[in-house]
């Protein structure tokens, strides 16, 4: 797959126009392209010059954030004669809900990098482009992407270029992982369960949600799960046959996901000031864990994370079990080494957004979801029957754990 475009730049004197060499865009090559990669991610790390940054180390695996995706694909963009990796973009195709039990073939958009010397040419948005020819050879209707609302580079392109309408906003929580561990009432008990299980349970809970993976089963069983669990008071085990179908009156569920095996993350830019705070506090937290001081992991050095996903809860004590349950997930951590935080996304308007312990100042309050029906790519014109033109039959989006 490629495309040759002539572009045309003005010397100072605007008396010759110079024919720039030629933009190919193909599909990824392990042996050929990986170092360049590797290179050209660390030219846009996140963050501007003189502030933190957050730095994403792929382990070197270029593909590891669609890997597990069944269809997925990465396309480099090659400049000039010596094939010089400008730009990359990462895509896959799902099967998801649509509301109200109804399956579309979604595709992903994520991971566009262009080389910071060569933007303002156009390459992002031919990636874009072709990426998408990509998808709908693979039967997707739909492509999403997601970036946060104050991206205006991100949101412009695609909503002013690319033809993407916004469509959802989530929120991010996320919560560090202290040295002490959170107290777990006696009176809870807390089950972890078969992926057989959570996944049939999961397909009654979630079928009238948005983006519900058809593959549920593939992602429980995956060896970054770890573990399904659900926190139910003592008092009710003699009255629940999970197997049967009979849920207690009051439980939380939700499931674990290891993105720290797939790739870490680190702050950079921190002042000397900060720095030493942050580390204060753990030091504190680490002598005298029984105060159970609210510290700061250490970010300064590559850290994993726990992503939580399929969170839901029922009845009068579901809050409760819920901010339990998330502390059976810190303790998790606190126990796995390397682990810095845990981080869960949860529609705006999801009951479950409020239960899940978090630190605003590390949390995104509007993680923006942009859509486009690749079906309708000429006039773009939404009609009712579009899903980016009706309103969500239901307040709770499952988070594929795969696409964070």
């Amino acid at each position: 797959m490629s495309l040759k475009i002539a572009a045309e730049i003005y010397p100072k004197s605007a008396s010759e126009i110079v024919e720039e060499p030629c933009l190919v865009v193909r599909e990824y090559d392990e042996d050929r392209h990986k170092v360049a990669v590797e290179k050209l991610e660390s030219l846009c790390e996140v963050g501007q010059s003189g502030k933190p940054s957050l730095v994403t180390d792929l382990m070197g695996d270029p593909i590891c954030r669609i890997r597990h995706f069944q269809w997925h694909v990465m396309l480099v963009a090659e400049y000039g004669e010596d094939g010089e990796v400008v730009g990359v973009i990462r895509g896959c195709v799902k099967t998801v809900t649509r509301g109200n039990s109804v399956y579309v073939k979604l595709a992903y958009v994520l991971g566009l990098r262009v080389s910071p010397r060569h933007r303002r040419f156009g390459i992002g948005t031919k990636l874009v482009q072709h990426l998408e020819e990509w998808c709908k050879q693979k039967g997707a209707k739909y492509a999403y992407m997601a970036t946060d609302c104050t991206n205006e580079p991100s949101v412009n392109l695609f909503t002013k270029k690319c033809g993407y309408s916004k469509f959802r906003t989530l929120t991010i929580l996320v919560q560090p992982v202290h040295a002490h561990y959170k107290p777990i009432s006696s009176s809870i008990a807390v089950l972890r369960l078969p992926p057989r299980l959570a996944g049939s349970m999961y397909n009654h809970m979630f079928s009238n949600s948005e983006f519900y993976p058809e593959d549920i089963d593939l992602i429980l069983s995956n060896k970054l799960n770890l573990g399904t669990f659900m926190a139910i008071p003592k008092k009710y085990m003699s009255k629940c046959d999970l197997k049967r179908g009979i849920l207690p009156p009051s439980f939380a569920m939700l499931s674990v996901w290891n993105t720290k095996d797939v790739f870490k993350l680190q702050v950079k830019g921190v002042s000397p000031l900060a720095h030493a705070c942050c580390v204060g506090t753990r030091l504190l937290d680490e002598w005298m864990p029984w105060l159970r001081l609210p510290s700061f992991p250490d970010v300064f050095r590559p850290f994993g994370v726990y992503f939580v996903y399929g969170l839901h809860m029922e009845g009068k004590c579901g809050t409760q079990l819920m901010k339990f349950l998330c502390g059976f997930v810190h303790n998790m951590a606190r126990d796995d080494g390397g682990c810095g935080a845990i981080v869960a996304e949860l529609g705006q308007r999801d009951p479950v957004r409020d239960a899940v312990p978090h630190w605003r100042k590390l949390s995104w309050a509007e993680d923006m979801w942009c859509i486009k029906n690749l079906e309708d790519t000429k006039q773009n014109i939404p009609e009712k029957s579009d899903w980016y033109a009706s309103r969500s039959s239901s307040p709770v989006i499952f988070v594929d754990p795969r696409d964070f």
